[in-house]
């Protein structure tokens, strides 16, 4: 590293402790969304390979975790895979496929998370489904930052999803057609969505410099605040974090009022 890149580097530490030192973590917010974007881009202009872009993304994860703990974060929902990820051609799906997986242990093994799966079971590999039921189990009981790992996910198909359990629920208890109807209600239907016991999301941050949900949470982010970083994920700094809930925490939240 030469002088000025660790003059830059000094710059941009010191920048982060002056953001942080004005954050009022009573304007934090509770529940973050994270949209991973960009890895396969900064590989690219790294003049490396896109296994290696996926790698760089995922050992950015727990350091990201590390912020939120540091700023008061309660949830933290990491969008991993989506439903259409599985149309990547299988020599970049397999390796991805093992670095989820990984990351999956490595949280549950780190002790600081509980981890929860959201997303559809059916179409992951068994072994993914086992190391998602493993970590859930094993961070049943830990009293730190809920991490949603959205893996297979899709937002169309997780409101497809609540709406099938809540016709089994009636059907189970024998309820008709029309009593079904009348039952449909917002806070009927969210409950049974994968997050059903937890906080919309506050924020949502996607990085890589795209400017859309491409169909992460529909039904939760109604009333979020949405952060668009140029940044890719890889590359994305704790001073880009910071800048987030500053810019987060100066927007007047109105909830269509």
């Amino acid at each position: 590293m030469n002088l000025r890149d660790k003059l830059r580097g000094l710059l941009v530490r010191l920048y982060a402790r002056r953001v942080e030192g004005h954050l009022d973590h009573a304007q934090v917010p509770k529940h973050i969304g994270v949209i991973m974007d960009g890895n396969r881009r900064w590989a690219k202009a790294a003049g490396s390979t896109t296994v290696h872009g996926h790698r760089a993304g995922a050992e950015k994860i727990e350091e990201f975790l590390g912020w939120c703990t540091e700023t008061d974060v309660e949830v933290v929902t990491l969008w991993l895979l989506s439903t259409d990820n599985f149309d990547r051609p299988q020599d970049e799906l397999g390796p991805l496929l093992g670095i989820i997986e990984d990351v999956v242990r490595t949280l549950a093994a780190d002790g600081r998370w509980r981890v929860h799966h959201v997303g559809t079971p059916d179409i992951l590999p068994s072994q993914m489904q086992m190391a998602l039921k493993e970590a859930e189990e094993a961070t049943v009981h830990v009293d730190g930052i809920l991490v949603n790992v959205a893996i297979g996910y899709g937002g169309r198909q997780e409101i497809v999803d609540a709406m099938r359990s809540m016709m089994l629920d009636a059907a189970h208890k024998g309820t008709s057609l029309e009593e079904l109807a009348d039952s449909v209600t917002v806070d009927a239907i969210s409950r049974h969505l994968y997050t059903g016991d937890q906080p919309d999301p506050d924020l949502v941050i996607r990085t890589s410099g795209e400017q859309r949900l491409s169909g992460f949470m529909l039904w939760q982010t109604a009333h979020s605040e949405y952060y668009f970083c140029e940044v890719f994920w890889p590359a994305f700094r704790k001073v880009d974090f910071l800048r987030a809930l500053r810019d987060y925490a100066a927007r007047h939240r109105r909830y269509g009022g």
